[in-house]
């Protein structure tokens, strides 16, 4: 055991988890927690909820539960909010999305028909394929900044909160890179007041959220807090911030088969991926400028995992291509298929070919849950800014200014675990093994 340097507030109260999105995503990941609630399932794929944490040595036998080692929020003192362009309650939304069965949703309905989302912040411009009713106005961009800190303060006041967590988990926005208004807190609130189209509605929100002294994750590509005016905003309120982009289907499938080839040093000639996909997210992924976006965050993984600066001869001339594909009868049920090509010994060819028939939402749930619950107590524990030890939840994970990401998710849950032992006062494992064989 080594002193403890963090003071951790205790987890007292209810804790408010706002959505920004009540689509496919948040109705799945709602539903599960009501379901896990009320005993009828388990919460599968969440860390918080199911992982261990090896503590000290192997010798030792001690792996507590991770939600029995950090003072983590109980899912008995959460509760929900959300907005959204469309008026449909929760139970609505998830019968239109149909990822769940409908007996199910049946089960839910009385506690999914009570969440109904508040008008929400939408520009048509960032997301054309959507058209909804439920959408604020304003006379200018900080107007509805506004308009949302103070559905956030009503919220925490109504709902009696002690604490609130904002998770976007709405459509990903047409593809921005950061400019002038984007470098400073003053450039940016002029630039709010200024109406300008270089502010998207989920930098609105991270904003509002900030002020609002609120932690605020990412779960689509978008620029969002991603831009050194957030960020040292974040830094200065003392909020925790992080994202971006949900790791779910074929690029977490990347970052776990990549560093295995870098592992052993197997070269890579070309990964080709496509996606079939015919939810929402689809449709709006369906638009060039929207899907954009997505491949920045698709492509980087690869890039950043094998390191080809470093190893020209194994990675230096491989070809990544990323498609998406919209295919309505698919539904939430996306089909990730990639093709390999390899080299190893003497420059021998081989290939892995990878069919993932996944269910987008039902991997995508269980990380807002353990962002939710991972951000509430990174701001208990004092923590501010970018999160980075976060980065497993993530397909970009937003770093410091000027440092390359950790995309590998096996360094990315060690970084997680030993956050969690650092804030808990234990030793941080390093795997080096040697004091079991030394007199």
């Amino acid at each position: 055991m080594v002193e403890q340097s963090v003071e951790i507030a205790p987890a007292t109260g209810k804790l408010g988890i706002l959505l920004v999105g009540l689509g496919a995503v948040s109705t799945t990941f709602v539903a599960g927690v009501e379901a896990v609630r009320k005993g009828t399932a388990k919460p599968i794929g969440s860390l918080t909820q199911m992982g261990t944490i090896r503590l000290g040595k192997r010798t030792e036998h001690r792996s507590p539960l991770i939600k029995d080692f950090v003072p983590l929020a109980s899912l008995d003192d959460v509760v929900f909010g959300a907005w959204d362009i469309f008026t449909d309650s929760a139970y609505e939304a998830a019968l239109h999305a149909g990822v769940l069965e409908k007996g199910l949703v049946e089960e839910l309905r009385e506690q999914l028909d009570s969440l109904k989302p508040m008008p929400a912040v939408f520009s048509h411009n960032y997301v054309k394929r959507l058209n909804g009713t439920n959408i604020k106005e304003g006379a200018n961009k900080m107007e509805l900044a506004e308009q949302l800190m103070a559905d956030i303060a009503k919220f925490k006041a109504d709902k009696g909160c002690d604490r609130l967590v904002i998770v976007w988990a709405a459509s990903t926005e047409i593809y921005l890179e950061p400019s002038e208004i984007h470098q400073s807190i003053e450039a940016f609130e002029k630039a709010l007041y200024d109406n300008d189209e270089r502010i998207a509605p989920s930098m609105i929100y991270a904003y509002a959220a900030i002020k609002s002294g609120v932690p605020f994750a990412n779960g689509a590509p978008n620029l969002t807090v991603d831009i050194p005016a957030l960020t040292r905003l974040a830094e200065q309120n003392g909020v925790p911030i992080c994202g971006k982009d949900f790791k779910t289907g074929q690029t977490l499938m990347k970052t776990i088969l990549a560093p295995g080839l870098k592992a052993r040093m197997l070269g890579l000639d070309g990964w080709y991926s496509t996606n079939i996909l015919g939810n929402r997210d689809g449709e709006v992924l369906d638009d060039p400028e929207n899907f954009k976006t997505k491949e920045e965050s698709k492509l980087s993984v690869l890039e950043t995992i094998l390191q080809p600066d470093q190893h020209p001869d194994l990675y230096g001339q491989f070809s990544h291509v990323v498609r998406i594909n919209y295919y309505p009868p698919r539904g939430d049920n996306k089909e990730g298929w990639d093709n390999i090509d390899i080299f190893g010994w003497l420059g021998y060819k081989m290939q892995i070919k990878i069919d993932f028939l996944c269910r987008d939402s039902i991997l995508a749930a269980p990380l807002v849950l353990d962002l939710a619950l991972f951000m509430d107590l990174a701001q208990r524990a004092g923590l501010k800014g970018v999160q980075e030890w976060l980065s497993f939840y993530f397909k970009a994970p937003q770093t410091a200014e000027g440092l390359y990401p950790e995309h590998d998710i096996f360094i990315q849950l060690k970084k997680l675990k030993n956050t969690l032992r650092y804030l808990m006062g234990e030793e941080l494992i390093t795997h080096l093994g040697r004091e079991y064989y030394s007199e």
